[in-house]
């Protein structure tokens, strides 16, 4: 059987039986003003409900201490009641080993507190002295025994309010009598273990770590304001005010381990368990906690008040305690929950929200401004992908100040089907940690953002290559009047002119003809100059679409004009290839392209040799044209991304056909330029 649940099975039921033993005793049978109810109550009960709530909940040795300590106390109360009722067996022979009952429960009770408090939250203490320390916290449970040994008279715990000075001891042992004074003084006086552990705890709180002092500041504070009260109690000259300060720092001592749980993961709570095993506990802990608030006054009071009056004390303090009760269980269920309406707020508020948002930069504005709201997160930032998956360097949606050097402490990834969209960072809490039901709200906004996300990202994606087609046809329509207008100048400038100067020939001709003038070598100059024009004419038509290109293919025609190239120019193509004839629009694009980026080649790269090899691969024509130029100025995405130019040119026709174009430098030093380009070309056919 597992630790926790065998200290349960055995503990619980002891505690229980002894309590109620108290209960029946005191409150019924010998109920009078001077119940003695305050102390099993008030002090005990609480300690005893946190203790067994802490087995259901945790493995921690810590926990079964307080368990432990708790059911001592109990167990002591119960000895006391039993004794005060049944005092004619202190003069039994065997009283002596029967008091052994009360010394043990004392000396469990008070070791096992203070290695509690000494070692909060989780049981383990930093330095070795203090790890030895802890140990001599055991040293009160050697009371009993001790005592049995070494004093001739019973010793019995001095809250019982009987001495047994006058009882013998037949157990004494009478060569240890000289031990009496040093046992009464480091064993039954419990003042030097209690300094010991608020030594270790004070010094832990105080001097430890930032984070050790963290965690134990809460737990401090109230050991420490339970030890001030107890020290003044008898001082005091209203006895009922010392009892109320006790016992209210009794109370706020499982309420501050509590807050230990919740807040540091104190005792060893995992942190997955928290909330599913803590709701099944935490309305009874709040519902005994309640009762014994309500019950206080009318057990302090118990002998100053009548009967009307103690039910109208304790009426008003249920009342006014109420809210306080609401309020506590709606703290602990937002601590292992979250706020749930805030949350619900948050995810019914979502989807309008971004149906609102029409661009990509407002979408994730709203998203970022609705996590941090659900969540009270100080700053939330949403960075978008890449197409390979690289997170953006700056956000695209950001709600709060954000250090730049910040890491974020819960993040959440925006994914649509296996493509991942971007991520949310979402900085530190204003208050407290974040709970595994706000982890599981990121992720579930996280989820139902993703689906706005991707489509506000395609629109916007439609609207830019929309802008890039029609900026790219607005190109297309310019350099076909720019080509236009060329032929027209071509046309006027040169041969248009030719042909009027052989019109003016030929008439001259004619009217020399009929005055018989004519000779035969002006009929042969004037065929000459018509065999110019002629010439002229097929270059023309030769810088429109090349017959070459008709007649014997692409490879054929990039190869035609390597002879008028300036610097060299190797053409790399296999058979396959230049046996191969592409469709009519295929061939024109990629002979135009070759020929745009030869002549950047050789106006801009400075370049001493250059290449062109074509390839086709898997439905793919593939072109690169590479030089050992001076390489691209800027980076190879603002090249091709250019929006005028001969890359441009080249791009628009290559978008035409839904083709790529990519621009890199040639070699890892950076030095030259590749231009690839990708032109579908369906299958081949056999």
């Amino acid at each position: 059987m597992d630790r926790r649940w065998l200290c349960l099975a055995t503990l619980g039921p002891i505690g229980v039986a002894a309590l109620v033993y108290i209960v029946i005793v005191r409150g019924f049978i010998e109920a009078d003003a001077d119940h003695g109810l305050a102390w099993p109550i008030l002090g005990a009960l609480p300690l005893f409900v946190l203790g067994i709530w802490l087995l259901t909940v945790t493995r921690s040795l810590t926990a079964v201490l307080i368990a432990l300590a708790a059911t001592a106390i109990l167990v002591g109360s119960a000895y006391e009641t039993f004794l005060h009722r049944n005092i004619e067996i202190m003069a039994e022979p065997w009283f002596p080993l029967f008091n052994l009952i009360g010394l043990t429960s004392d000396a469990v009770a008070t070791s096992a507190f203070l290695i509690v408090f000494a070692t909060f939250p989780d049981g383990v203490v930093e330095h070795r002295w203090q790890r030895i320390a802890v140990g001599f916290l055991w040293v009160p449970l050697l009371q009993g025994p001790l005592t049995l040994l070494t004093t001739p008279h019973v010793v019995m715990s001095p809250w019982i309010g009987i001495s047994g000075d006058g009882i013998p001891n037949p157990y004494v042992v009478p060569w240890l009598e000289w031990a009496q004074p040093i046992v009464t003084v480091l064993f039954f006086q419990s003042w030097p273990a209690v300094i010991l552990g608020l030594v270790v705890l004070g010094t832990r709180a105080l001097f430890g770590s930032p984070e050790v002092r963290r965690r134990t500041r809460v737990m401090a504070i109230t050991i420490a304001a339970a030890s001030a009260a107890f020290a003044i109690w008898p001082l005091l000259p209203w006895p009922e005010v010392g009892q109320f300060l006790v016992y209210a720092v009794l109370i706020a001592i499982p309420i501050a381990a509590v807050h230990g749980i919740f807040k540091y993961g104190a005792f060893d709570v995992p942190s997955g368990d928290r909330g599913r095993n803590a709701a099944r506990s935490a309305n009874l802990i709040i519902t005994v906690f309640y009762a014994i608030g309500v019950a206080t006054p009318a057990i302090l009071l118990a002998g100053r008040l009548r009967v009307v009056p103690a039910v109208i004390v304790t009426t008003i303090v249920a009342v006014v305690l109420l809210p306080v009760r609401t309020w506590v269980q709606r703290w602990i269920h937002r601590r292992l929950f979250g706020d749930r309406d805030r949350q619900l707020e948050l995810l019914g508020g979502l989807g309008a929200s971004l149906e609102e948002a029409g661009e990509p930069g407002d979408l994730l504005t709203r998203l970022a401004e609705a996590v941090r709201d659900g969540l009270g997160a100080s700053w939330v930032q949403i960075r978008l992908a890449s197409t390979n998956g690289t997170l953006a360097a700056s956000p695209m949606g950001a709600a709060g100040d954000a250090d730049p050097s910040a890491e974020p402490t819960l993040t959440a990834d925006l994914v649509r089907g296996d493509e991942t969209l971007g991520r949310i960072d979402v900085g530190p809490r204003h208050h407290g940690d974040y709970n595994d039901a706000e982890r599981m709200l990121l992720r579930t906004v996280a989820g139902q953002a993703a689906a706005s996300v991707a489509n506000v990202r395609l629109t916007a994606q439609l609207a830019e290559q929309l802008d890039e087609l029609t900026a790219s046809r607005e190109r297309l329509v310019a350099a076909q009047d720019d080509e236009r207008r060329r032929l027209e100048r071509d046309l006027h400038d040169g041969i248009q002119q030719n042909v009027v100067a052989q019109i003016a020939g030929l008439r001259l001709a004619r009217n020399r003809l009929q005055r018989g003038e004519l000779t035969p070598e002006e009929l042969v100059e004037l065929q000459d100059q018509a065999r110019e024009t002629l010439t002229d004419l097929r270059e023309l038509a030769q810088g429109i679409h090349p017959p070459v290109l008709s007649d014997n293919g692409l490879v054929a025609a990039v190869e035609s004009g390597v002879a008028r190239y300036p610097i060299p120019l190797t053409v790399e193509a296999d058979a396959a290839v230049r046996a191969e004839r592409y469709p009519d629009d295929v061939e024109t694009t990629a002979y135009y392209v070759v020929r745009e980026a030869l002549a950047n080649t050789a106006k801009h790269a400075n370049a001493t040799q250059a290449s062109v090899a074509l390839a086709r691969d898997d439905g793919h024509l593939r072109i690169a044209i590479t030089d050992d130029g001076c390489g691209i100025t800027g980076s190879a995405t603002d090249a091709a991304a250019s929006s005028h130019g001969g890359l441009a040119n080249i791009r628009d026709r290559v978008a035409a056909l839904r083709g790529t174009v990519s621009v890199s430098p040639a070699d890892s030093s950076g030095t030259g330029t590749t231009v690839l380009v990708d032109l579908p070309v369906g299958d081949r056919v056999e």
